[in-house]
């Protein structure tokens, strides 16, 4: 797998791409279930960083010695090739800190653009707190308000009536979440974008739990905007992409100053820069650029719909296994009326979530268990928190059937109590 080339696929023989796969925990093999939470890294990301410290490290745009202009080269070669992963251009790529300072960017630039009083904000019951919290301040600050769509508990799924009627009533920027992180739920980005478009809106997509799931192709979606990041990715941490249409991103002020987002300085003032530079303030994780393009290659060697399609498996047997306890609560998309992605939350009869987590890390199981940044979702739901378990595709049949075992032994322990 390492050369890049496309293989038959088998979680068996790419799990071997994965060192931190091969250790125990607690005495028996890690079973990773928390790549929602982050992804592990492939051996040639890993490499791909270390090549670059070894051999080329040295501050990009700034000099014309050799480590200079290779490190240079490198850096925007990532950009290119996040711009062929996502379909869209070198100059509509922005590189941050991952998907939380991707929406604080837009929403520090855009309220300047297309907020003010009584303008509306709308996002879905279902957001990650990095795509509420950076809203709320913005519309605290320009006398916005905010509205939600609303999720249908019974389905983990948009009202897309009550969706097609907040549009209607006029939204100045739409921000959405193309997989929950906590439903597992696959939204409909084109047809939300379509009706955004339609309604005056900027479109924002947040692929945090999609782009190293699937195909995500902006074009295809129709957004105007859309994040993600790189450590759920197989990349690195730290890194991210913001993707921006280009005439929209020209447009937008820069959020950060500093060096290579200006154009020219004096004492009395200063010009900017051209997108995508002019939102990139100051020395940027280049190693972490280098550690995405190899990530990038590495989930286009594998395959996006191969791994699509192995995440959807898993998460089948999984829920079909949880179901099979009496009084377990499993959240999300149930039944073939909605798509459920890799990602299963669920929770144990009279047993806390950080309870079902603890026990399943004794077994070498490694679970999530809290609201998972969606404190307004659990609300909503009626629980304090949920486990979750969420797949990829190093993710095998075993490690379900490692699932079942540990939540058998999790119950039979507590029916004791």
């Amino acid at each position: 797998m390492q050369s890049n080339q496309a293989k038959p696929f088998s979680a068996y023989q790419l799990r071997e791409d994965f060192p931190a796969l091969a250790q125990s925990v607690n005495g028996v093999p890690l079973v990773y279930l928390d790549s929602a939470a982050t992804s592990q890294k492939p051996r040639s990301v890993i490499q791909s960083i270390c090549r670059y410290y070894e051999n080329d490290n040295a501050n990009v745009h700034r000099g014309v010695h050799a480590l200079s202009e290779r490190a240079t080269a490198a850096y925007e070669n990532a950009r290119g090739r996040a711009a062929k992963f996502f379909g869209a251009e070198a100059q509509e790529i922005v590189f941050t800190r991952g998907a939380t300072e991707g929406v604080n960017l837009l929403a520090n630039t855009l309220k300047k653009r297309v907020l003010g009083e009584g303008k509306t904000i709308l996002l879905t019951e279902m957001e990650h707190h990095s795509n509420i919290v950076p809203w709320q301040m913005v519309a605290q600050e320009t006398g916005a308000v905010i509205r939600y769509i609303p999720v249908v508990p019974e389905t983990g799924m948009l009202d897309e009536d009550e969706a097609k009627r907040l549009f209607a009533g006029g939204v100045a920027i739409f921000s959405c979440t193309h997989i929950s992180n906590t439903l597992g739920t696959v939204n409909p980005v084109q047809s939300l974008c379509a009706w955004a478009r339609e309604a005056g809106a900027v479109s924002i997509i947040d692929a945090a739990q999609s782009a190293g799931h699937r195909k995500v192709d902006v074009r295809e979606i129709g957004c105007d905007f859309l994040v993600c990041s790189g450590h759920k990715m197989c990349g690195p941490m730290g890194v991210g992409v913001l993707y921006g249409e280009g005439s929209l991103l020209q447009d937008l002020p820069p959020w950060q100053g500093g060096g290579e987002m200006i154009s020219r300085v004096t004492y009395e003032g200063s010009t900017w820069n051209k997108a995508p530079h002019k939102f990139e303030a100051g020395t940027p994780n280049v190693e972490g650029a280098i550690g995405l393009h190899a990530a990038m290659d590495y989930l286009d060697a594998v395959g996006r719909e191969e791994i699509r399609l192995h995440d959807a498996l898993l998460v089948r047997e999984a829920m079909g296994v949880l179901s099979s306890f009496p009084g377990v609560r499993i959240f999300g998309p149930v039944d073939e009326s909605g798509e459920h992605a890799g990602v299963v939350s669920f929770a144990l009869p009279g047993i806390h979530a950080h309870d079902v987590v603890t026990l399943a890390d004794s077994h070498g199981i490694a679970l999530r268990g809290g609201h998972h940044c969606n404190q307004p979702l659990m609300k909503k739901l009626g629980v304090p928190a949920t486990a979750r378990a969420s797949f990829y595709f190093y993710n095998t049949e075993e490690d379900v059937e490692a699932l079942r075992c540990s939540v058998e032994k999790i119950m039979r322990m507590f029916s004791k109590l």
